[in-house]
């Protein structure tokens, strides 16, 4: 009786079939496991593989393709951009776009959006890295599309949709590939290599206002533009093949957040406060001098246009030669370089212009040492990414404790160097915006016009000086790091 009466007050157990487990059941578990990490052992090990036949870093023939690749469509890309007062003077003189105060906004709008959209498309590449190997063939087609488009616009709205809103978005889809992949091609001449690559900036520079304006008066503006897009198209299409990753994409396993810790860092925010300075005062000289030239030296339309010439020109040697330093000296050391060539030539070369000799001359210092001055961005990457980047291919890990960890290139944990150009880049967006009002609120109010000597007196003087001004606060990095700040 008492053991009946136990049994019924002994409380029931229930077992559910989810946490009943059988020898059969944990074999099969532990083999499935066993099974993925031989997979991934091979994996790795095939890719080792692959890393002891990967072409060299900083030589051969691959590297210098790809570079000379970089070159061309960064000429011809961003040539665009730099050369638009060939069709601000084309459009503001030719109907249907005649009378227009928003032409200027076409310019400012695709440089402006191909600084910005670099932080998108840099995301999207990361996120998708297969696909990233056909960003820059993408962004081409919408390049091109868009010179085409235009030819058949009607009004400026239309112009700055096509060659402002989709050229520029286009420019930078086809161009944030160039700076992702050049950390894998080049190491310890990576300076150079950047230096060598942003230089067909400033050649576009020097020859495409001449093929453009030739285009323009030879067969006026719809043809030109169709003819440019179909052969922009033509030549960068077969170099897109070459603009590709040295080592070869994983697909994304798990996606990791980006480390934007840096943006905090006094370091990174002395270097973007630099940056936006000096670009806010970059665009001027290249806008006004040769209005200046015209007006108070009454230069001809030829000696005129020979300062962007030349100042483009210069531009090109400048690049290649901070490129140099920068692998040999410290960033601030090659941004106070830029700086002092900058304010100097501006204060006492244009500021004291009488005569065109002094203003050439004021274009070739401008252009070696302002034009340069993005190239000492390589130095701050690898200031802020706190290392030289070595070769690393665009995937994420698939666990910390996974074989496959040494193949990450998420750069979860750590700072991703080209997250740091695409936001200086769009520092020096910003600046370029900003620096578009203020200028021309300084051009039309004309202050110390008579008043003062030299180029001062000009009507030109709040320009020099404000120019100046912010080439001297592009030092202010030099500085920081002389006080501890960076």
């Amino acid at each position: 009786m008492s053991r009946m009466t136990s049994e019924k007050m002994a409380p029931r157990r229930t077992i559910s079939m989810a946490t009943l487990r059988t020898p059969a059941s944990d074999n099969e578990d532990a083999s499935s496991a066993q099974e993925a990490q031989i997979d991934e052992i091979e994996l790795v090990q095939q890719l080792h593989y692959q890393l002891e036949c990967l072409p060299p870093v900083d030589t051969g023939k691959h590297a210098y393709l790809f570079l000379l690749a970089c070159f061309i469509l960064e000429a011809l890309v961003w040539g665009y951009p730099f050369c638009f007062g060939i069709f601000s003077d084309y459009y503001a003189r030719t109907p249907p776009f005649k009378g227009s105060s928003a032409i200027a906004n076409i310019g400012t709008c695709c440089s402006g959006l191909m600084y910005l959209c670099g932080f998108p498309v840099l995301i999207l590449n990361r996120m998708f890295p297969l696909w990233a190997r056909y960003s820059p063939l993408v962004g081409l087609l919408i390049v091109c599309a868009s010179l085409g488009v235009s030819a058949y616009a009607t009004n400026v709205t239309e112009l700055i949709i096509t060659q402002g809103v989709f050229y520029g978005i286009g420019g930078a889809i086809a161009y944030i590939p160039c700076i992702m992949y050049i950390d894998e091609w080049f190491v310890k001449r990576k300076g150079l290599a950047y230096g060598i690559m942003w230089s067909g900036t400033g050649l576009a520079g020097v020859i495409l206002p001449l093929v453009l304006e030739k285009l323009l008066v030879s067969y006026g503006y719809r043809t030109t533009m169709i003819i440019w897009a179909v052969v922009l198209f033509g030549i960068t299409a077969p170099l897109a093949w070459y603009i590709k990753p040295r080592i070869p994409p994983l697909p994304v396993r798990h996606l990791k957040a980006f480390n934007m810790r840096f943006c905090l860092s006094r370091r990174f925010i002395m270097y973007q406060l630099s940056n936006v300075i000096e670009s806010i005062g970059f665009y001027i000289p290249g806008i006004y001098v040769p209005i200046f030239a015209a007006d108070f030296l009454g230069a001809t339309e030829w000696a005129s246009a020979l300062c962007i010439l030349i100042f483009n020109t210069s531009s090109v040697v400048g690049c290649i030669a901070i490129g140099w330093l920068i692998d040999r000296f410290h960033v601030t050391t090659c941004v106070m370089i830029s700086t002092i060539g900058a304010t100097l030539g501006t204060f006492l070369l244009w500021g004291c212009a009488f005569n065109m000799p002094m203003v050439y001359i004021y274009c070739v210092s401008y252009g070696l040492s302002a034009g340069s001055f993005t190239t000492t961005w390589t130095g701050v990457m690898r200031e802020i990414s706190g290392k030289d980047m070595l070769s690393t291919p665009s995937t994420t890990s698939s666990g910390p404790e996974s074989p496959m960890s040494e193949f990450t290139g998420s750069y979860a944990g750590a700072t991703d160097p080209v997250m740091v150009f695409v936001l200086l880049a769009a520092g020096r967006g910003i600046g370029n915006v900003i620096s578009g009002p203020m200028s021309q609120a300084m051009y039309y109010a004309m202050p110390w016009e008579g008043q003062a000597g030299f180029g001062y007196g000009s009507g030109y003087g709040s320009l020099i000086v404000f120019t100046g001004i912010t080439a001297l606060g592009s030092g202010i990095c030099f500085l920081g790091r002389r006080v501890g700040w960076c």
